[in-house]
């Protein structure tokens, strides 16, 4: 589909968009002009007697409440803000050498200009339509071709769509790819200044927001009662104009490809690869790497700085990435950014805020941490919490401290005691083969004094609170033990969030005795983060194979001299003497599927672990 072909499905689509308009338009008046005609044809002396009489008693309350609700229904639509997407404007004096690329790209490819450009904390780039009828004027009605807006329609349609680039892309790619990359994004702007194109956008995007609005939780029945009324109209026109809406943006899409195939073709096809590229280190530095840290209130303030490191780790590892690292060399396009540094914190703030749901700025319990403090603000900090976390659990349930000769008698926390809780000493098979659940582990159940002379042990409840039903799959084929502890870990964690103080989602609150009022420029509600949550909840089972690990981690770095590391594609890593510490995770599965410890405890001591000294924590 070339350009022509495009711009004319695009342009046909949203006649037809615009001819729904109409029809609904003429509905609501219909009954307005039969009343009219009555009124008018007994003024006349016409239409006279008593039939119709009665039908103007019957049409004209009917047309007034038809011009009412229609009248609302408009207003609704008109009113009602499209939802736009959270971003970090880029002013242009901090960003001079970008939109002078940028517009030289729109010269190029002879379309407007984008108005403005903005940053998104994901792997993409669009154009997005700020305007809306509340604001201002609509852009002045001039019919020009969509396969040639000239280079200076922007002097005449003077609000333009914005661009948004994602930020990943200015750290990753080179200038050359970036241009490449955004040239097919910029040529969209043609079908966004022709009149009938951009008059279909705006109803449809009034439609959905009306949508909205209206789906929004209301406790007055009334206003309940009324924008139920109007959501239905709503949701019946844009069923209406929905094929024909997705339609005229294949169609927008396909002359702006075309448009854009004459820019740097052979570098586009480079430039693609990298965007690939940047999405796979993009999602393991967010779910491996920067999700750790948000859930204990930091959030890395360099994460595109980060995606780089990533990247070239990743090109060392995989040989489809092989050669990409060369490329960094050459100029890279944060370098368009007069601070850079500046523009990646606000970034990584906000996919923090997007993806974890954190608050709008920095405060006692969200605080900003850099690559070089990761390993000992985060890394260790994380494994000590989750240390002691376990140990608590341990103390409910009335576990004894490990015994034996090597055994401290202070009873401090000691990585032996759990392996000795986890191991099945009477071989029993998995929990998925017996008939008890977790709660009929009898043998758990610890009574008395601890034989070191300290404070009694607190008595374990004789009914331990079963897991929860999402864990139940979840932890069959586990141990009784395992099953139990799991089960104790994930509500003593639930029990955590939610007794933890909900942090406020903006930087600055109100004075006291000022209601609070919603901000009409917000562009999305904090009620509602994350908007895009990266993982679903820790299963039972994952949060007891992360507390061992943690303990595990724990013991390694306070007896065998080991340190926290971060590796960029993976997370949270231990390093032994400089190397980076391998096959723990089944070692642990065996344990808490077979309560065997035999392979961990072989793979400690190869280590020079020593599980019966005491641990630190916090």
């Amino acid at each position: 589909m070339g350009v022509e072909a495009g711009a004319q499905v695009a342009r046909a689509r949203a006649l037809v968009v615009l001819r729904i308009r109409s029809r609904a338009l003429a509905v609501a008046l219909l009954p307005a002009a039969v009343a009219v005609i009555l009124l008018a044809g007994a003024f006349s002396g016409r239409l006279v007697g008593p039939g119709w009489d009665a039908a103007r008693w019957v049409v004209t309350p009917v047309a007034v409440l038809v011009l009412l609700a229609a009248a609302g229904i408009a207003l609704v639509v008109a009113r009602a803000r499209p939802a736009m997407s959270p971003t970090v404007p880029i002013a242009e004096e901090s960003a001079p050498d970008l939109y002078r690329m940028v517009r030289d790209l729109a010269d190029r490819l002879e379309v407007p200009a984008p108005s403005a450009i903005a940053l998104t904390p994901d792997c993409d780039s669009w154009l997005e339509d700020r305007t809306h009828p509340a604001h201002g004027p609509p852009p002045p009605e001039e019919h020009d071709d969509i396969a040639g807006a000239g280079k200076h329609a922007h002097r005449r349609h003077p609000v333009a769509p914005v661009l948004v680039i994602g930020s990943p892309f200015l750290w990753w790619m080179r200038v050359g790819e970036l241009r490449a990359v955004l040239a097919p994004v910029v040529a969209g702007t043609g079908p966004s200044a022709h009149p009938d194109i951009a008059a279909a956008r705006r109803f449809v995007r009034g439609l959905d927001a009306a949508v909205a609005v209206t789906s929004a939780p209301r406790r007055d029945p009334v206003s309940r009662a009324v924008l139920a009324g109007v959501g239905w109209v709503a949701r019946l026109l844009l069923r209406s104009c929905r094929l024909h809406a997705a339609e005229l943006e294949r169609g927008v899409a396909a002359a702006a490809a075309e448009r854009a195939q004459a820019v740097d073709y052979g570098l586009r096809i480079v430039a693609q690869e990298q965007v690939g590229l940047a999405y796979a280190g993009w999602d393991r530095l967010l779910t491996r790497v920067a999700l750790p840290a948000w859930r204990m209130g930091r959030w890395p303030s360099r994460l595109d700085a980060g995606v780089v490191a990533a990247l070239t780790e990743l090109s060392r590892r995989d040989r489809l990435a092989e050669g990409f690292a060369s490329r960094l060399g050459e100029r890279p396009a944060c370098d368009l950014l007069e601070e850079p540094g500046a523009v990646d914190e606000s970034a990584s703030l906000l996919a923090a805020r997007l993806f974890h749901g954190g608050p709008a700025g920095p405060g006692p319990d969200w605080s900003p941490v850099d690559w070089s403090e990761y390993p000992e603000e985060v890394v260790d900090r994380k494994w000590r919490i989750d240390a002691a976390r376990l140990h608590r659990v341990l103390d409910a349930m009335g576990v004894r401290p490990a015994t034996g000769p090597a055994a401290p008698a202070t009873g401090s926390p000691t990585l032996s005691r759990v392996l000795d809780h986890l191991t099945d000493p009477t071989g029993e098979a998995p929990l998925s083969q017996r008939s008890t659940g977790p709660t009929g582990d009898a043998s758990l159940t610890h009574r008395g004094s601890d034989p070191s002379g300290e404070a009694p042990l607190p008595t374990r409840s004789p009914e331990p609170p079963p897991p929860p039903d999402d864990d139940e799959e979840d932890l069959t084929g586990t141990t009784p033990r395992s099953a139990n502890l799991a089960a104790r870990l994930s509500a003593e964690l639930g029990r955590e969030e939610a007794a933890a103080t909900p942090r406020p989602s903006t930087a600055a609150s109100p004075a006291p005795g000022t209601p609070a009022t919603p901000d009409p420029l917000a562009l999305w509600d904090d009620r509602a983060l994350p908007l895009f949550p990266l993982q679903p909840p820790r299963t039972a089972r994952e949060l007891l194979a992360d507390h061992l690990t943690a303990m595990i981690c724990c013991a390694a770095m306070d007896t065998a001299g080991a340190t926290p590391g971060l590796d960029w594609l993976d997370g949270p890593t231990l390093l032994h003497n400089g190397e980076r510490t391998a096959d723990l995770a089944p070692k642990i599965l065996t344990l808490v599927e077979e309560g065997d410890p035999t392979p961990l405890r072989a793979w400690l001591a190869e280590l020079g672990i020593r599980p019966e000294k005491p641990v630190r924590l916090v």
